[in-house]
């Protein structure tokens, strides 16, 4: 992999990290919880605003062994139990990106942005 910005999952088939990167958004949006990205992008707008808008809140880091770290800020809702909906966000990250990609996931580090109060 001679570019830092893709990622050869099979001869012939590459990826960029910002599909990788909305693999992740996509997936930490799935978690009931995770009201947002870290940039307030509800699961509602990403058809609106467009999926690449989705790696705007998620960071992918190339590890020496060629798996990846992600780092994404996530908005929980108000009531939620914080560090139960962030594992199931760094299992679901995690089985996303290596299900669809094949790429391994090192680790997922979540970042709590804010606690969403429902108006």
């Amino acid at each position: 992999m001679s570019n830092d910005k893709v990622f050869t999952i099979k001869e012939g088939v590459t990826v960029t990290d910002e599909v990788v990167s909305i693999i992740a958004g996509l997936s930490a949006t799935e978690v009931e919880g995770a009201v947002s990205l870290g940039g307030d992008l509800m699961p509602e707008l990403i058809s609106k605003a467009g999926a690449g808008k989705l790696s705007k809140g998620v960071r992918i880091l190339r590890s020496e062994d060629d798996s990846v770290m992600v780092r994404l800020a996530v908005n929980i809702g108000y009531g939620y139990d914080i560090p139960k909906v962030c594992k199931a966000i760094q299992e679901k990250v995690k089985s996303g990106i290596e299900s669809m990609t094949g790429i391994a996931v090192k680790e997922v580090d979540i970042k709590v942005a804010s606690v969403a109060i429902a108006e």
